[in-house]
């Protein structure tokens, strides 16, 4: 068994198994949550085998004298535990008893929520963070949550961007390095094999996702092909508010017929339940500014790397380099050049596990008819926002942070810093006070 690679939601479920009885931890398969539940187990239940299911069905109901946190690893596979656990913690609330892991939503639904006694927690691929880019990242986004800059200009307009808490840090990490963890992904046991082995393990990922998982999530794996075509179309769609209608209409015409409205709505709410998808909602302050608002979520796969493996994409194609373009065969679909989506999905999976880790929540905002966009809205359990716009080029652009200013604007003090993510090799603050950071040295 390879080293234990201590990760950041750790700290989480640390402190959650010292104040409540049941914490569950759900993610997509191969995330890492077994190896993470193994290093904080007491006694460990595989339940991946239905053969090692009598093993936990002889315990006592209440899971009396067993060493505690109590490990059910993949408790989806025997959805009648959720309803255990949660009358063993009825009769015990002491903290730290249970420890669920799940790679999907069960088909057949537990009979109680667990509302009260069960505490969820969203496990995700590695950040980048995590990945070691960087070993010191110099912009903490629980700084720039906690930021006055926002109340600074509130008071005085005028106030330069001097004035302002002090942005710094530099970094030698490339466009290309960015690309390269696109591509070698955040899956703990795929990210550090080869090339080759990797892409067959993103492929067998895929495969195993539209052949095995979807039978067993709820039997709608009766068309493989159709599944993988509505992924691939998807893929197409990250960091994008495409419709859901236009995705389906994307993935019929490989197929040559019609993908059936109720037939997608089923593969998208399946992908979802096994957190496949990882969808960034809309955001919409309360604010009479924001009730124009348009809530679409934007798409997102649960790593960028699955995204670039279903458009058949490695770095060459994505940075249009080497002599690689980007063909579409004669009936096909056409394939976009994916830099910029795909480095915003990485720096958006990112963000997502560190806001988690600081109790905060994940948007994008998107005004109706598209005259206003940011990628991401980061907004903290008081309110205070952070804005952060992502751009797959070194050095900001005339226009890069219209958007940026156009927010600041409207939210004033509420909004506690403006942020530009690049690929650039410094960090800094911008004449107009727009704090600008590479990637790599974005941290929690």
């Amino acid at each position: 068994m390879r080293e234990y690679r201590t990760r950041l939601v750790d700290q989480q479920l640390r402190r959650l198994l010292a104040s409540v009885p049941a914490v569950s931890v759900n993610g997509a398969r191969a995330v890492g949550k077994t190896r993470t539940a193994q290093a904080v187990a007491g006694s460990f239940f595989p339940l991946d085998d239905p053969t090692d299911w009598d093993q936990v069905e002889a315990l006592d109901r209440h899971f009396s004298g067993v060493p505690t946190p109590v490990v059910l690893d993949e408790w989806q596979r025997m959805p009648r535990l959720w309803d255990r656990v949660r009358r063993a913690v009825d009769q015990d609330y002491t903290p730290g008893r249970f420890l669920l892991t799940g790679s999907s939503t069960p088909s057949q639904a537990p009979t109680h929520t667990g509302a009260g006694r069960i505490v969820t927690l969203r496990m995700r691929p590695f950040s980048l963070v995590e990945r070691g880019l960087e070993t010191a990242p110099t912009v903490s986004l629980a700084g720039l949550l906690a930021s006055d800059a926002g109340q600074a200009r509130q008071e005085d307009p005028t106030t330069p961007a001097a004035a302002l808490p002090p942005v710094s840090g530099r970094t030698t990490v490339t466009i290309d390095q960015y690309v390269d963890e696109i591509c070698r992904s955040g899956f703990p046991a795929i990210r550090e094999q080869d090339a080759y082995a990797r892409e067959e393990l993103l492929e067998g990922y895929i495969e195993q996702t539209v052949t095995r998982d979807l039978r067993d999530a709820g039997g709608l794996s009766r068309r493989p092909r159709s599944v993988r075509e509505w992924m691939t179309a998807y893929a197409s769609a990250v960091a994008t508010t495409t419709t859901f209608a236009d995705i389906s209409q994307l993935a019929s015409r490989p197929l040559g017929r019609p993908l059936a409205a109720d037939t997608a709505r089923a593969y998208r709410d399946h992908l979802a339940g096994m957190w496949i998808l990882d969808l960034v909602p809309g955001w919409s302050a309360s604010e009479n500014e924001f009730s124009r608002a348009n809530l679409q979520g934007k798409h997102q796969l649960v790593d960028p790397a699955l995204a670039a493996r279903l458009l058949g994409q490695g770095p060459a194609e994505i940075l249009g380099v080497r002599g690689a373009r980007v063909v579409t065969p004669p009936g096909q679909r056409r394939r976009p050049r994916m830099l910029g989506p795909l480095f915003e999905s990485l720096v958006t999976q990112s963000v997502q596990v560190y806001a988690s880790l600081l109790g905060a929540r994940v948007h994008h905002l998107r005004t109706k008819g598209g005259a206003h966009e940011v990628d991401l809205i980061v907004e903290g359990r008081d309110r205070c926002v952070v804005a952060i716009e992502v751009k797959a080029h070194p050095s900001p652009r005339p226009g890069d942070t219209r958007h940026l200013l156009w927010l600041r604007d409207r939210l004033g003090a509420r909004l506690s810093e403006a942020v530009l993510v690049t690929t650039g090799r410094a960090a800094y603050r911008d004449r107009d006070g727009v704090v600008v950071v590479p990637a790599a040295l974005l941290g929690p």
